[in-house]
């Protein structure tokens, strides 16, 4: 059986959340760039300087890369994919986590 159509305006809810954090101030297009050390690179230092993360940087980061790649989903072609679970490894590297 088919999904009812959700609700109008809630429909791109976690477009808003990745593109309008609270948490951290990402840099426009962050999740389609194709080097995953820029990716990796740029939300660290989204997370290192925002003052309004609860977690800590690495939590904070890893969290919306993780966020971006769950919602996007069956839309995400495996190319991005890959480059975005790349990013997770290097964002490890960056915060001494490997």
């Amino acid at each position: 059986m088919a999904q009812k159509t959700q609700e109008k305006g809630t429909k791109n809810w976690s477009a808003g959340v990745t593109n309008k954090s609270n948490a951290l101030d990402l840099e426009e297009g962050v999740f389609t760039w194709k080097n995953p050390v820029r990716i990796a690179q740029s939300l660290k230092d989204s997370a290192d300087s925002s003052k309004r993360r609860k977690a800590s940087p690495y939590r904070s980061a890893m969290s919306m890369l993780v966020f971006y790649i769950n919602r996007a989903g069956r839309n995400l072609d495996e190319e991005q994919k890959q480059f975005l679970e790349q990013a997770k490894i290097e964002l490890r590297k960056l915060y001494g986590k490997v």
